[in-house]
């Protein structure tokens, strides 16, 4: 999956990890251990939240058309059978 940031949210991101890792774990890593880390997350674990997400989506998006159907059919006007 590829995921498009820009150089300035990488930077964020590397940061967080490297201040994660000294704040959690007393370690220091390099910003090089930080990217690879945010590598990983990107190729492994980022797709599972993708998914999700789109399936959140999905589901609002379910609800939402549901409900325009209710309101459309509210709208229907009797047909008198002679």
């Amino acid at each position: 999956m590829f995921i498009r940031l820009t150089k300035e949210q990488q930077e964020t991101i590397i940061a967080d990890i490297q201040r994660f890792f000294y704040n959690n774990r007393d370690e220091d890593i390099t910003e090089f251990e930080a990217e690879r880390i945010l590598d990983f997350i990107k190729e492994n674990i980022a797709p599972h939240i993708y998914n999700a997400a789109i399936s959140d989506a999905k589901y609002v998006v379910e609800r939402q058309y549901a409900s325009i159907e209710d309101e459309l059919a509210a709208l229907e006007r009797p047909i008198k059978i002679k």
